[in-house]
């Protein structure tokens, strides 16, 4: 994969558009001038979690014996699950019966930025010879910084976008990922077929 389909799937996943609901429901309840220092810092969590899988990745799976072939496959079947679910999203969280307080790490950097799928993507990824080790690490910080100002700006994109207008960019994004995730899942087959 090159740069710019690395940074669009990882920057579709951590699904900023999708995130600005749920962060300023639960920033809601925290007092308007600790607001920005509490969502840069969260911002901060996740970019740790991200360069984390990113530095571990290739130790981690590469304990498991894991193929190019099979994470590219893997990677392709995961990155599908969750374009599907931008498309048709559930409601999984429910910000009203959480306890009062400022949140800390949960849930606004894991797992609404740095969620389950992005780890996993970026373990694949960071575990595969495509993308290098360079060119995943600037995908993944690009991707962070335009999803950190998206969110930074959330309050002006809510009232300028509104929830339909968030819901549809999302489910375009959605639709842009089921397309990669179907390239990826085509690369991994034909490596699978080349080493046969």
């Amino acid at each position: 994969m090159d740069f710019l389909s690395v940074f669009v799937a990882l920057f579709l996943i951590m699904d900023p558009f999708g995130n600005i609901p749920v962060f300023l429901a639960v920033l809601e309840k925290v007092a308007p001038e600790r607001r920005k220092m509490i969502l840069i810092r969260e911002l901060l969590f996740a970019l740790a979690a991200v360069v984390i899988c990113i530095l571990a990745g290739k130790q981690i799976v590469g304990l498991m014996g894991l193929t190019p072939e099979a994470i590219s496959i893997a990677g392709g079947i995961i990155l599908f699950l969750i374009a599907i679910r931008m498309i048709y999203p559930l409601k999984l969280l429910e910000t009203k019966d959480d306890t009062d307080g400022e949140p800390l790490l949960v849930p606004l950097a894991i797992p609404l930025i740095a969620g389950p799928s992005l780890l996993a993507v970026l373990l694949l990824f960071a575990s595969s010879e495509f993308p290098d080790f360079l060119t995943l690490g600037l995908a993944a910080l690009l991707a962070w910084f335009l999803t950190s100002l998206i969110l930074y700006f959330s309050t002006f994109l809510f009232r300028l976008m509104g929830k339909n207008g968030l819901t549809a960019v999302e489910r375009l994004m959605g639709m842009i990922l089921v397309a990669i995730s179907i390239q990826l899942f085509l690369d991994g087959i034909s490596l699978y077929w080349e080493h046969q």
